[in-house]
């Protein structure tokens, strides 16, 4: 158990007004496990350790390669320039897709808080297609629009939108009335309105729904990559899975699953995190 040592200090100018302050000293274990991202780090430290573990007690790289074949696999994938080539693919058409997505969840979010025309059609909407899975709307995808980016950006639409837009919405509903009537006593109206009183209020909603989506839309992209996934001539990650477990190159399959766990960890820790530390924790939203 942790060691906590309790000091006591002076303070005041003179004598009279001098009073004992207790002051806790936590041990540098204690100090150290306060540290979320050392935290973090364990607990990936431990999983790497266990999957190392076992896959030398499988012994065997056909059903389980050990993270040190793995590894000298990616680095090797790396050095070739084929797996950053085929993640910046995957990326690329990842961002096209995402972002599309936001812009129009955005508008039809706006279109319900301003109508009820809006509202009913997005409510009819997300009951609809929310539940349908993305990697269902495949077979169209290749009917519609053929075997390329065009298809793929297509199913990610289909797991950004709804998503985004239910949080977008239901955060603008949880908004006070007294932040609306602030809204109403600075005559805000329309996209300011919306832009400096109801985004700013509900951003926690929307930013949880970027979060979700992203996921959504991450795994989706390798789904259909493994499904179809040379666009334009060129494979993303899922591609590069795909094309390696045929050739039997089970470390190299690995490798590619890593690279989509890794860019998943930068996502989620750097970029959304510091979105989160620059808007809802400035602003005192959240703890």
């Amino acid at each position: 158990m942790a060691r906590a040592t309790i000091t006591l200090k002076k303070t005041g100018t003179d004598e009279g007004a001098r009073k004992p302050v207790l002051e806790r000293q936590f041990s540098l274990a204690r100090r150290l496990w306060n540290h979320t991202a050392l935290r973090k780090f364990s607990i990936i430290l431990v999983l790497a350790l266990a999957w190392q573990i076992y896959g030398m007690v499988v012994h065997n790289d056909l059903l389980f390669p050990t993270l040190s074949d793995t590894f000298n696999s990616f680095v090797s994938s790396i050095r070739s320039g084929v797996l950053p080539d085929r993640a910046w693919t995957s990326l690329r058409i990842l961002v096209i897709g995402y972002v599309t997505g936001i812009l129009i969840a955005g508008v039809l979010t706006i279109l319900a808080i301003s109508t009820q025309i809006g509202t009913d059609f997005l409510e009819v909407m997300t009951a609809m297609f929310n539940p349908l899975p993305a990697i269902a709307l495949l077979p169209l995808a290749l009917l519609w629009f053929g075997l390329g980016t065009t298809s793929i950006v297509f199913v990610l639409l289909h797991s950004v939108v709804w998503v985004v837009a239910l949080n977008t919405q239901g955060g603008f509903l949880s908004v006070s009335q007294t932040l609306r009537m602030v809204g109403r006593n600075y005559e805000l109206t329309g996209l300011r309105y919306v832009w400096l009183i109801l985004v700013p209020a509900a951003f926690p909603s929307i930013l949880t729904g970027l979060k979700i989506a992203w996921a959504f839309a991450w795994r989706t992209l390798i789904a259909a990559e493994l499904v179809f996934g040379v666009a334009s001539g060129k494979g993303g990650l899922g591609w590069y899975i795909f094309e390696n477990r045929n050739l039997l190159d089970i470390p190299a399959v690995f490798a590619g699953l890593l690279t989509v766990i890794i860019i998943g960890l930068i996502v989620e820790n750097f970029f959304f995190r510091l979105i989160e530390k620059k808007t809802v924790r400035r602003w005192g939203m959240q703890s």
